[in-house]
Protein backbone atom coordinates (compact mmCIF):
# COMPACT_ATOMS: atom_id res chain seq x y z
CA UNK A 1 0.00 0.00 0.00
CA UNK A 2 1.95 3.01 -1.14
CA UNK A 3 -1.03 5.33 -1.97
CA UNK A 4 -4.15 6.49 -0.42
CA UNK A 5 -6.57 4.88 1.76
CA UNK A 6 -9.89 6.47 0.94
CA UNK A 7 -13.25 6.10 2.72
CA UNK A 8 -16.43 6.89 1.29
CA UNK A 9 -19.66 7.86 3.48
CA UNK A 10 -22.94 8.53 2.72
CA UNK A 11 -25.97 9.76 5.11
CA UNK A 12 -26.57 6.91 7.82
CA UNK A 13 -23.25 5.54 7.52
CA UNK A 14 -22.45 3.61 10.93
CA UNK A 15 -20.22 6.08 13.12
CA UNK A 16 -18.26 3.01 15.03
CA UNK A 17 -16.13 1.65 11.57
CA UNK A 18 -15.21 5.25 10.57
CA UNK A 19 -13.19 6.04 13.11
CA UNK A 20 -12.12 2.34 13.87
CA UNK A 21 -10.23 2.20 10.13
CA UNK A 22 -8.52 5.44 11.17
CA UNK A 23 -7.31 3.71 14.47
CA UNK A 24 -6.29 1.13 12.97
CA UNK A 25 -4.08 3.13 9.91
CA UNK A 26 -2.71 5.22 12.66
CA UNK A 27 -1.72 2.21 14.81
CA UNK A 28 -0.28 0.90 11.93
CA UNK A 29 2.08 3.98 11.04
CA UNK A 30 3.16 4.65 14.92
CA UNK A 31 4.16 0.82 15.45
CA UNK A 32 6.40 1.13 12.04
CA UNK A 33 7.87 4.53 12.77
CA UNK A 34 8.92 3.63 16.33
CA UNK A 35 10.63 0.36 14.90
CA UNK A 36 8.44 -2.55 16.51
CA UNK A 37 7.84 -3.87 12.59
CA UNK A 38 10.44 -3.75 10.24
CA UNK A 39 8.90 -2.16 6.95
CA UNK A 40 10.32 0.52 5.09
CA UNK A 41 8.15 4.18 6.03
CA UNK A 42 7.73 4.72 2.31
CA UNK A 43 5.37 1.42 2.11
CA UNK A 44 3.05 3.31 4.52
CA UNK A 45 0.22 4.91 3.20
CA UNK A 46 0.37 8.49 1.88
CA UNK A 47 -2.81 10.11 3.45
CA UNK A 48 -5.93 9.06 5.03
CA UNK A 49 -9.05 10.45 3.59
CA UNK A 50 -13.17 10.55 4.34
CA UNK A 51 -15.39 11.61 1.52
CA UNK A 52 -18.56 11.73 0.61
CA UNK A 53 -20.12 11.78 -3.11
CA UNK A 54 -20.28 15.44 -3.43
CA UNK A 55 -17.77 16.44 -0.70
CA UNK A 56 -20.65 17.38 1.98
CA UNK A 57 -20.85 15.85 5.28
CA UNK A 58 -23.19 13.55 6.01
CA UNK A 59 -25.15 12.21 8.88
CA UNK A 60 -24.05 9.18 10.69
CA UNK A 61 -26.23 6.59 11.80
CA UNK A 62 -26.55 8.10 15.75
CA UNK A 63 -27.56 11.14 13.61
CA UNK A 64 -24.20 13.29 14.09
CA UNK A 65 -22.65 15.28 11.60
CA UNK A 66 -19.51 14.03 9.40
CA UNK A 67 -17.33 16.19 8.21
CA UNK A 68 -15.31 14.68 4.93
CA UNK A 69 -11.84 15.90 3.54
CA UNK A 70 -13.59 16.56 0.04
CA UNK A 71 -15.77 14.50 -2.74
CA UNK A 72 -14.74 11.59 -3.94
CA UNK A 73 -12.38 12.09 -7.04
CA UNK A 74 -11.34 9.06 -9.68
CA UNK A 75 -8.67 11.42 -10.91
CA UNK A 76 -4.84 10.27 -9.67
CA UNK A 77 -6.59 6.86 -8.16
CA UNK A 78 -4.40 3.84 -9.05
CA UNK A 79 -3.48 0.27 -8.16
CA UNK A 80 -1.64 1.31 -5.01
CA UNK A 81 -4.75 2.92 -3.72
CA UNK A 82 -7.57 1.62 -1.46
CA UNK A 83 -11.28 2.73 -1.74
CA UNK A 84 -13.08 1.34 1.37
CA UNK A 85 -16.77 1.49 2.15
CA UNK A 86 -17.77 1.12 5.82
CA UNK A 87 -21.40 -0.40 6.31
CA UNK A 88 -24.07 1.88 5.14
CA UNK A 89 -26.03 1.51 8.94
CA UNK A 90 -29.11 -0.07 7.26
CA UNK A 91 -29.83 -3.40 9.11
CA UNK A 92 -32.81 -4.85 7.21
CA UNK A 93 -33.58 -5.85 3.95
CA UNK A 94 -36.14 -3.32 2.81
CA UNK A 95 -34.01 -0.57 3.95
CA UNK A 96 -31.15 -1.66 1.86
CA UNK A 97 -33.22 -1.82 -1.18
CA UNK A 98 -34.27 1.85 -0.66
CA UNK A 99 -30.42 2.81 -0.09
CA UNK A 100 -29.53 1.41 -3.29
CA UNK A 101 -31.82 3.55 -5.15
CA UNK A 102 -30.94 7.01 -3.89
CA UNK A 103 -28.54 8.95 -5.85
CA UNK A 104 -25.64 9.47 -4.06
CA UNK A 105 -25.29 5.68 -3.73
CA UNK A 106 -26.47 5.06 -7.48
CA UNK A 107 -23.19 7.62 -8.11
CA UNK A 108 -21.26 6.08 -5.92
CA UNK A 109 -21.85 2.02 -7.96
CA UNK A 110 -20.74 3.99 -11.26
CA UNK A 111 -17.84 5.40 -9.67
CA UNK A 112 -16.67 2.02 -7.73
CA UNK A 113 -17.41 -0.03 -10.87
CA UNK A 114 -14.48 2.74 -12.83
CA UNK A 115 -12.18 2.67 -10.13
CA UNK A 116 -12.10 -1.13 -9.74
CA UNK A 117 -11.50 -0.97 -13.26
CA UNK A 118 -8.87 0.95 -13.06
CA UNK A 119 -7.04 -1.27 -10.52
CA UNK A 120 -7.97 0.41 -7.04
CA UNK A 121 -8.56 -1.79 -4.95
CA UNK A 122 -12.01 -1.97 -3.23
CA UNK A 123 -13.11 -3.19 -0.10
CA UNK A 124 -16.28 -2.40 1.82
CA UNK A 125 -17.86 -4.09 5.18
CA UNK A 126 -21.47 -4.75 6.43
CA UNK A 127 -24.41 -3.59 4.39
CA UNK A 128 -21.78 -1.96 1.97
CA UNK A 129 -21.05 -5.00 0.38
CA UNK A 130 -24.23 -4.39 -1.57
CA UNK A 131 -23.15 -1.38 -3.22
CA UNK A 132 -19.88 -3.38 -4.09
CA UNK A 133 -22.25 -5.83 -5.61
CA UNK A 134 -24.37 -3.31 -7.55
CA UNK A 135 -21.63 -2.08 -9.38
CA UNK A 136 -20.50 -5.03 -10.83
CA UNK A 137 -17.13 -5.82 -9.33
CA UNK A 138 -17.86 -9.10 -6.94
CA UNK A 139 -19.47 -11.06 -10.25
CA UNK A 140 -17.96 -14.19 -10.54
CA UNK A 141 -15.91 -13.80 -7.15
CA UNK A 142 -16.86 -14.87 -4.04
CA UNK A 143 -17.55 -12.46 -1.14
CA UNK A 144 -19.34 -12.17 1.85
CA UNK A 145 -21.90 -9.92 3.82
CA UNK A 146 -23.51 -9.74 6.96
CA UNK A 147 -24.48 -12.72 8.25
CA UNK A 148 -28.02 -11.74 8.79
CA UNK A 149 -28.19 -10.20 5.33
CA UNK A 150 -27.22 -13.36 3.57
CA UNK A 151 -29.89 -14.68 2.34
CA UNK A 152 -31.23 -11.20 0.83
CA UNK A 153 -28.04 -10.81 -0.63
CA UNK A 154 -27.50 -14.24 -1.98
CA UNK A 155 -30.95 -13.45 -4.31
CA UNK A 156 -30.57 -10.26 -5.22
CA UNK A 157 -26.82 -11.24 -6.48
CA UNK A 158 -26.93 -14.70 -7.89
CA UNK A 159 -23.42 -14.27 -9.94
CA UNK A 160 -21.79 -13.43 -6.38
CA UNK A 161 -20.57 -16.43 -4.37
CA UNK A 162 -21.48 -15.76 -1.09
CA UNK A 163 -19.26 -17.02 2.18
CA UNK A 164 -21.38 -15.64 5.13
CA UNK A 165 -19.27 -18.14 7.30
CA UNK A 166 -16.21 -16.25 6.81
CA UNK A 167 -15.39 -12.78 8.18
CA UNK A 168 -13.23 -11.16 5.52
CA UNK A 169 -12.98 -13.15 2.09
CA UNK A 170 -10.57 -11.68 -0.53
CA UNK A 171 -11.20 -11.82 -4.22
CA UNK A 172 -8.31 -10.88 -6.42
CA UNK A 173 -8.31 -6.95 -5.21
CA UNK A 174 -11.94 -7.02 -3.74
CA UNK A 175 -12.53 -7.77 -0.20
CA UNK A 176 -15.58 -7.52 1.74
CA UNK A 177 -16.56 -7.93 5.32
CA UNK A 178 -19.26 -9.58 7.70
CA UNK A 179 -21.13 -7.06 10.22
CA UNK A 180 -20.32 -3.09 11.05
CA UNK A 181 -17.66 -4.28 13.19
CA UNK A 182 -15.86 -6.55 11.13
CA UNK A 183 -14.39 -3.14 9.73
CA UNK A 184 -11.68 -4.20 11.24
CA UNK A 185 -11.09 -6.84 10.34
CA UNK A 186 -11.54 -5.61 6.87
CA UNK A 187 -8.48 -3.02 7.70
CA UNK A 188 -6.36 -5.58 9.71
CA UNK A 189 -6.72 -7.85 5.92
CA UNK A 190 -5.62 -4.86 4.25
CA UNK A 191 -2.92 -4.03 6.31
CA UNK A 192 -1.98 -7.86 5.82
CA UNK A 193 -2.19 -7.97 2.19
CA UNK A 194 -0.70 -4.77 1.35
CA UNK A 195 2.07 -4.26 4.16
CA UNK A 196 2.99 -6.79 5.89
CA UNK A 197 0.98 -9.74 8.02
CA UNK A 198 3.01 -8.67 11.27
CA UNK A 199 2.36 -5.36 11.06
CA UNK A 200 -1.49 -6.37 11.41
CA UNK A 201 -0.58 -8.68 13.89
CA UNK A 202 1.00 -6.14 16.05
CA UNK A 203 -1.44 -3.68 15.36
CA UNK A 204 -4.32 -6.02 16.71
CA UNK A 205 -2.29 -6.79 19.63
CA UNK A 206 -1.59 -2.77 20.39
CA UNK A 207 -4.71 -1.83 19.74
CA UNK A 208 -6.67 -5.53 21.61
CA UNK A 209 -8.48 -6.62 18.75
CA UNK A 210 -10.21 -10.36 18.53
CA UNK A 211 -8.27 -11.84 15.26
CA UNK A 212 -11.32 -13.77 13.85
CA UNK A 213 -11.34 -15.75 11.05
CA UNK A 214 -14.92 -16.26 10.93
CA UNK A 215 -18.75 -14.85 11.71
CA UNK A 216 -19.95 -18.81 12.28
CA UNK A 217 -20.03 -18.05 16.17
CA UNK A 218 -22.27 -15.14 16.17
CA UNK A 219 -24.71 -16.69 13.56
CA UNK A 220 -26.41 -19.20 16.59
CA UNK A 221 -28.07 -17.44 18.81
CA UNK A 222 -29.43 -14.16 17.10
CA UNK A 223 -31.77 -13.48 13.85
CA UNK A 224 -33.18 -17.16 13.84
CA UNK A 225 -36.83 -15.90 14.46
CA UNK A 226 -38.69 -14.67 11.56
CA UNK A 227 -42.23 -12.37 11.20
CA UNK A 228 -43.81 -15.26 9.63
CA UNK A 229 -45.75 -17.35 12.23
CA UNK A 230 -45.04 -20.49 10.37
CA UNK A 231 -41.18 -20.36 11.38
CA UNK A 232 -42.22 -18.82 15.04
CA UNK A 233 -44.43 -22.16 15.53
CA UNK A 234 -41.77 -24.14 14.07
CA UNK A 235 -39.24 -22.57 16.26
CA UNK A 236 -41.83 -23.18 19.94
CA UNK A 237 -42.44 -27.26 18.09
CA UNK A 238 -38.44 -27.89 17.82
CA UNK A 239 -37.47 -25.77 21.29
CA UNK A 240 -40.08 -28.29 22.54
CA UNK A 241 -37.97 -31.42 21.43
CA UNK A 242 -34.74 -30.78 21.40
CA UNK A 243 -34.14 -34.24 22.81
CA UNK A 244 -35.39 -35.56 19.26
CA UNK A 245 -33.78 -36.13 16.33
CA UNK A 246 -36.99 -34.14 13.99
CA UNK A 247 -37.99 -34.97 10.46
CA UNK A 248 -39.13 -32.13 8.18
CA UNK A 249 -42.84 -34.14 7.35
CA UNK A 250 -42.50 -33.93 11.50
CA UNK A 251 -41.68 -30.57 11.63
CA UNK A 252 -44.51 -29.52 8.36
CA UNK A 253 -47.54 -31.59 10.53
CA UNK A 254 -46.76 -29.42 13.64
CA UNK A 255 -46.86 -25.78 11.76
CA UNK A 256 -49.50 -27.31 9.13
CA UNK A 257 -48.25 -26.65 6.18
CA UNK A 258 -46.66 -29.36 3.50
CA UNK A 259 -42.83 -30.13 3.35
CA UNK A 260 -42.25 -27.81 0.27
CA UNK A 261 -44.26 -24.96 1.74
CA UNK A 262 -42.08 -25.30 5.23
CA UNK A 263 -39.05 -25.49 3.06
CA UNK A 264 -39.79 -22.47 0.69
CA UNK A 265 -40.84 -20.05 4.09
CA UNK A 266 -37.32 -20.92 5.58
CA UNK A 267 -35.34 -20.40 2.68
CA UNK A 268 -36.98 -17.16 1.50
CA UNK A 269 -36.99 -16.16 5.22
CA UNK A 270 -33.59 -17.48 6.65
CA UNK A 271 -31.83 -18.82 3.48
CA UNK A 272 -31.91 -22.69 5.23
CA UNK A 273 -33.39 -25.68 5.64
CA UNK A 274 -35.85 -27.41 8.18
CA UNK A 275 -33.16 -29.94 9.20
CA UNK A 276 -30.52 -27.23 9.42
CA UNK A 277 -32.85 -24.53 11.34
CA UNK A 278 -33.54 -27.41 14.26
CA UNK A 279 -29.76 -28.21 13.96
CA UNK A 280 -29.12 -24.73 14.75
CA UNK A 281 -31.63 -24.39 17.94
CA UNK A 282 -30.41 -27.59 18.81
CA UNK A 283 -26.69 -26.18 19.16
CA UNK A 284 -28.22 -22.70 20.57
CA UNK A 285 -29.21 -24.59 23.36
CA UNK A 286 -26.16 -26.60 24.09
CA UNK A 287 -24.57 -23.12 23.84
CA UNK A 288 -26.51 -21.72 26.52
CA UNK A 289 -25.62 -24.74 28.85
CA UNK A 290 -21.83 -24.44 28.29
CA UNK A 291 -22.11 -20.83 29.26
CA UNK A 292 -24.71 -21.77 32.38
CA UNK A 293 -24.26 -25.22 33.90
CA UNK A 294 -21.18 -27.23 35.01
CA UNK A 295 -22.58 -30.18 32.51
CA UNK A 296 -20.41 -32.18 30.56
CA UNK A 297 -20.13 -31.75 27.14
CA UNK A 298 -21.46 -35.46 26.41
CA UNK A 299 -24.27 -34.76 28.69
CA UNK A 300 -25.41 -31.23 27.05
CA UNK A 301 -24.88 -33.24 23.45
CA UNK A 302 -27.73 -35.89 24.89
CA UNK A 303 -30.01 -33.12 26.01
CA UNK A 304 -29.81 -31.12 22.75
CA UNK A 305 -30.85 -34.58 20.85
CA UNK A 306 -27.05 -35.63 20.02
CA UNK A 307 -27.01 -39.67 21.05
CA UNK A 308 -23.27 -39.39 19.17
CA UNK A 309 -20.98 -36.93 21.63
CA UNK A 310 -18.08 -37.01 18.49
CA UNK A 311 -20.70 -36.38 15.89
CA UNK A 312 -22.60 -33.12 18.05
CA UNK A 313 -18.35 -31.82 18.83
CA UNK A 314 -18.13 -31.78 14.67
CA UNK A 315 -21.40 -29.87 14.26
CA UNK A 316 -20.79 -27.83 17.05
CA UNK A 317 -17.35 -26.69 15.49
CA UNK A 318 -19.17 -26.24 12.27
CA UNK A 319 -22.09 -23.89 13.55
CA UNK A 320 -20.36 -21.86 15.91
CA UNK A 321 -16.41 -21.78 15.11
CA UNK A 322 -14.68 -23.41 17.75
CA UNK A 323 -14.81 -26.44 20.01
CA UNK A 324 -17.48 -26.73 23.16
CA UNK A 325 -14.85 -26.63 25.44
CA UNK A 326 -13.39 -23.57 23.93
CA UNK A 327 -16.30 -21.75 23.71
CA UNK A 328 -17.13 -22.85 27.73
CA UNK A 329 -13.80 -21.20 28.11
CA UNK A 330 -14.29 -18.11 26.33
CA UNK A 331 -17.36 -17.63 28.22
CA UNK A 332 -15.95 -18.06 31.72
CA UNK A 333 -12.81 -15.49 30.92
CA UNK A 334 -15.27 -12.68 30.02
CA UNK A 335 -17.60 -13.24 33.29
CA UNK A 336 -13.70 -12.50 34.77
CA UNK A 337 -13.23 -9.38 32.88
Amino acid sequence: MTGSVTQLVFDGVADGPVGVALDILGAATRIVHAGLVELPKSRLPTCTRIVSIDGAPVRTAANRTLTVDGALELRGLGSGDVLVLPGLGMPTAPEIAAALERPDIARATELVARAAARGVRVAASCSATFVLATAGVLDGREATTTWWLGPTFAQRFPRVTLRTDQMVVTSGRVLTAGSAFAHADLMLALLAQTLSPSLAHRVAQYLVLDERASQARYMVMEHLRSADPVIRALERFIGSNLERQLTVPQMARATATSPRTLARKLEKALGTTPLRFAQRLRIAQAVHLLETTRRSVDEIAAQVGYADAAAFRRIFRRETGEAPHARRARSADARKR
